[in-house]
């Protein structure tokens, strides 16, 4: 008698659960058909399809090759295999190889916007595949990407962070596996927006540090910093550096969008 009670209140909440399961179904289909799909950059209907509208895809500006070994930046012109850029011999970074997926042009810039402040995570699997695509040599060699981590008090107030959110569509295409809390963001900085490259840095300066108990697992690892926007590239470098000094035997950028100046002519 009492193992049918018991099989019986088990069975109830997995009904309540195939009902929620059925009724969540349902909503979301009524929801397709009431308000269908827009384009996330423009906000035009996109019909059946998803990711860009025709108009937004034209415009928007994928990194291809020919580009900077080091850095990704695009070159007016195929110099051959492994040239760099006057950046790249002027400033070297501290980690190895950076690659983007995107200009950070309009298009790009109403992407990650829409998805950093407008609580569009499910963008994430469609940036991510740009991402996969832009550091195929990067990810073949990867042991583990890690997402540049948010400051706690900027995590609150966000309630995600969009590098992990990247991380997590990029794992899911790729294999590589995330690894979480590797890094820590020590010190709140103010907004990147607006400041200098000098100033960039300086504001990042000491910002990261390599959790004690985290060491052990790092040594020795080659990993992928994973970010959603490459400027001056002060946040990537200051992570790589903590990195390097823990241990890390090679750290490389992958990110959805970098800013490009108009031409870029290799050395």
């Amino acid at each position: 008698m009492n193992e049918l009670v018991s099989a019986s209140q088990n069975e109830a909440p997995a009904r309540l659960a195939r009902f929620r399961g059925a009724l969540g179904a349902t909503l979301r289909l009524a929801l397709d058909v009431a308000l269908p799909p827009l384009c996330p950059s423009c906000r035009e209907p996109l019909g059946d399809g998803g990711g860009l509208c025709a108009s937004c895809w034209s415009k928007l500006s994928l990194i291809e090759p020919p580009y900077c070994a080091r850095l990704g930046i695009p070159f007016t012109y195929d110099p051959g295999p492994g040239l760099l850029s006057m950046e790249a011999i002027a400033a070297p970074p501290a980690y190895d190889r950076a690659r983007a997926a995107v200009r950070y042009d309009d298009v790009a810039r109403s992407l990650v916007l829409a998805f950093k402040f407008g609580d569009r995570l499910d963008l994430a699997p469609m940036m991510g595949r740009w991402m996969a695509r832009a550091g195929r040599e990067l990810l073949a060699d990867a042991d583990a990407l890690l997402p540049v981590p948010l400051h706690w008090r900027r995590l609150w107030a966000r309630r995600f962070n969009q590098a992990a959110a990247l991380a997590g569509a990029i794992s899911n295409i790729a294999g590589v596996p995330v690894l979480h809390g590797g890094i820590k963001r020590v010190r709140a900085t103010p907004q990147q927006v607006g400041l200098s490259k000098s100033e960039r840095a300086d504001n990042v300066q000491g910002a990261f540090r390599v959790v004690p108990e985290e060491k052990a697992l790092i040594a020795g690892k080659r990993l992928v910093l994973i970010d959603d926007v490459l400027t001056s590239g002060a946040t990537v470098d200051t992570c790589a550096r903590a990195l390097l000094r823990a241990g890390v035997a090679h750290v490389d950028v992958l990110v959805f969008a970098r800013v490009v100046a108009p031409l870029r002519t290799p050395i």
